[in-house]
């Protein structure tokens, strides 16, 4: 493994600015919630650092009296995608989130982030009509550890 999964901080802020605007170009977050998001007290944040870069993020917002936690943003740059950094990083936060059930929403036409959350174990849930800013459809999926 090439790269390291650490906290990400406060001082990463420009950093995950650059990050969700090429990872997300119509959704971006606004500088409020990236500064909120490194910030929340409880929320669990991650990032992957290859040759000194933020190469990938997540975060993990636990919601334990809902019973499950929401994966908040989770990205990771076009040329380090397929070398393992967004499934180390799911499967990093996972471990930290104590609820027995895991959620996050992705865009019906993201196939290959949505065949990584398969095979990890999440299932479609629902579906939010018209739910980004450009009208495209959300996958709401849900994984659960119950054992």
């Amino acid at each position: 493994m090439l790269f390291k999964i650490i906290p990400a901080t406060l001082r990463d802020l420009n950093a995950l600015r650059t990050l969700e605007d090429i990872c997300f170009p119509e959704d971006a977050w606004s500088l409020f919630d990236l500064v909120a998001v490194l910030t929340f007290p409880g929320v669990i944040r991650l990032k992957s650092v290859k040759n000194g870069k933020m190469v990938g993020f997540i975060a993990g917002d636990p919601r334990p009296s809902q019973g499950f936690s929401w994966i908040a943003t989770f990205g990771v740059l076009p040329d380090y995608r397929r070398q393992g950094i967004g499934r180390e990083l799911l499967h990093r936060c996972e471990e930290q989130l104590s609820t027995p059930r895991v959620r996050l929403s992705v865009r019906l036409s993201n196939k290959n982030a949505i065949q990584l959350y398969r095979q990890e174990g999440y299932q479609t849930i629902d579906i939010w009509e018209k739910y980004y800013k450009d009208g495209s459809d959300a996958v709401l999926m849900e994984k659960s550890r119950i054992e």
